[in-house]
């Protein structure tokens, strides 16, 4: 169902609660990488006593308070012409608020975790009625339903937040909504903790970046537009734990436990992406995975675990295709798992510095980011915690968003038809019993390891 039958109700721009003061806000050089959007959606059964108007009613007024601690998010992007640096322009300008509803009943949209195009309309990410240069730079929606079931939908730039720090905003938001709580967590805004050295020392060779050859305007981190095919990947604990088996298997590290369920699975997607590219793979073409990891605690001295800001670097695993193919599925878990291995507390500053040096972005094939310990499930509104939650489908086919479910991992991949066709077919292949027909002996593959596909 992609005609949700909205009728939007309300599209203006909301303010700061009290008045903040006008000034320049610093963007690290991991910040101003990461200019695009990510639209996220919340939804919620009915609560009697929050019926859809007084849930908008109280979100509206949750919003305009914490936009007062976040003004930058009220702000706008701007290119500072003297030091040539990207920065926000803490304005005032405001934030998106929008009110639609729709003709249909939340149990009328079927499986919610299923990717739908519908969806990215419960997460509008422009205003009609905004100049596009006053676009904001978040944007919260809520869409009534007519069981009185709702949904609350976020598109936020990601120069605005990382997920950590999403998850603390959407604290901070949820607690601005009761009448009388103070906020949920108390945030580190000082972007500066992730400044570049003076001067810049490059210690490592940073193969996760390239140096684009940027023309007038803000650096976008983006990818071409093109029709492409979504659909969830699942993993049940079953098949993660029969991938970790695998991994396990003439491998350096023997124990299920000292290998995660995010690099089994992020190997899986890679060599599947990487082997669905081509009709006929080129042998000697190479794929780049990028594992998005959280620098928080790999930092000497730690960030505060508050730090709002993109605390975050990219790892890479590199190969050739064929090797993709032929290497025990066990080697290329140690691949993607001596990436994250590689960011020790130098490895991140000097990465930092490359970028100072060379305003680089991100480079690989493709990106998986995980959303597994987020909790974004777990932030409790006065109206309770969201029935589900999870990214809503956009243009991008470089990246990979696995998030939690109630009972396993999933994927959402978004391709181009024909690409789609051969990951699905590279993916049912490796839990096939002719496939790990070697393995048998030692690990047992019961019906339910053939994975469901939404």
């Amino acid at each position: 169902m992609q005609d949700l039958k909205l009728t939007f109700h309300e599209s203006s721009l909301i303010f700061p609660l009290q008045p903040t003061q006008k000034r320049s806000f610093y963007l690290s050089n991991i910040d101003r990488m990461l200019n695009y959007s990510i639209p996220t959606v919340y939804f919620f059964a009915a609560s009697p006593d929050f019926p859809p108007p007084l849930a908008a009613e109280k979100l509206k007024l949750a919003a305009q308070r914490v936009l007062v601690p976040y003004d930058y998010m009220a702000g706008r992007l701007n290119l500072n012409t003297d030091s040539g640096r990207l920065e926000i322009d803490c304005n005032s300008a405001g934030a998106g608020f929008v009110v639609a509803s729709s003709d249909f009943s939340l149990h009328q949209l079927g499986d919610l975790v299923r990717p739908n195009l519908g969806f990215r309309r419960l997460a509008v990410q422009t205003l009609d009625n905004v100049d596009n240069d006053n676009q904001p730079l978040f944007i919260l929606q809520i869409t009534s339903f007519k069981c009185g079931g709702f949904s609350i939908g976020l598109c936020v730039n990601h120069i605005l937040l990382d997920g950590m720090s999403a998850k603390g905003f959407n604290e901070n938001l949820a607690s601005q909504a009761f009448d009388d709580k103070p906020l949920a967590v108390v945030p580190c805004f000082d972007r500066r903790l992730l400044a570049a050295r003076s001067p810049p020392r490059v210690s490592f060779e940073h193969r996760e970046f390239f140096k684009p050859d940027l023309g007038p305007g803000l650096p976008v981190f983006d990818c071409e537009r093109e029709e492409l095919e979504y659909r969830v990947f699942q993993l049940s604990p079953s098949n993660v734990n029969f991938l970790k088996e695998m991994a396990a298997k003439s491998s350096e590290t023997t124990a299920n436990a000292r290998i995660s369920s995010l690099s089994a699975a992020a190997a899986l997607m890679w060599k599947c992406k990487a082997l669905s590219r081509d009709g006929e793979y080129d042998k000697e073409r190479v794929s780049n995975l990028l594992n998005v990891l959280d620098l928080r605690s790999r930092l000497q001295p730690p960030l505060p675990a508050e730090y709002c800001g993109n605390a975050l670097l990219v790892s890479y695993a590199s190969a050739r295709c064929e090797d993709i193919d032929k290497l025990e599925f066990s080697e290329l878990v140690k691949m993607v798992a001596e990436g994250p291995a590689r960011v020790t507390d130098e490895y991140a500053k000097s990465a930092i510095d490359w970028l100072e040096i060379n305003g680089g972005l991100p480079f690989g094939e493709y990106m998986v980011s995980s959303w597994l310990r987020l909790g974004f499930e777990a932030v409790v509104f006065p109206w309770g915690k969201a029935a589900h939650t999870g990214p809503v489908v956009s243009h991008r086919k470089d990246i990979c968003w696995v998030f939690p479910t109630v009972d396993g991992v999933n994927a959402l991949v978004s391709l181009p038809p024909p690409e789609m066709e051969r990951f699905e077919a590279h993916f049912r292949k490796f839990f096939s019993p002719e496939t790990n027909r070697a393995a048998e002996t030692a690990v047992h593959i019961p019906a339910a390891a053939v994975v469901a596909i939404s």
